[in-house]
């Protein structure tokens, strides 16, 4: 799944025309595999956005539910808080596998000047 596509229903107030359309154009890029489409396919692009747009407007002005609607700045600051702890993790792990690179590193010139030795 994008990670930029953001859930759009049950919000008060309701997703806005330019968020159905930014989601929308962040699926065409994803399913298309291009974040700006050629001269020669920008037209087919620019359709599949609308039409998706569209499709996600209908959705979204259609679905019901007795959840109450979630709040806007409370789903922003869990979001910011997922991508801080995402941010240490990954911080982490790079640091750990250039750990194991350089020791994968040494070890291999160690057994190479030991080979080259006998």
């Amino acid at each position: 799944m994008c990670r930029n596509i953001k859930t759009l229903a049950n919000f008060e107030p309701p997703a806005t025309e330019d968020e159905i359309r930014a989601s929308a154009l962040q699926f065409v890029r994803k399913v298309s595999g291009s974040t700006r489409p050629s001269r020669a396919n920008e037209a087919a692009f620019n359709q599949a956005v609308e039409e998706v747009a569209a499709a996600a407007n209908k959705l979204v002005h259609s679905l019901h539910t007795n959840a109450p609607p979630r709040n806007r700045e409370e789903e922003m600051r869990k979001a910011k808080e997922i991508a801080q702890t995402v941010r240490v993790t990954s911080r982490a792990r790079s640091s750990n596998n250039s750990r194991s690179r350089a020791f994968r590193v040494s070890d291999a010139a160690r057994l190479n000047s030991t080979r080259a030795s006998s």
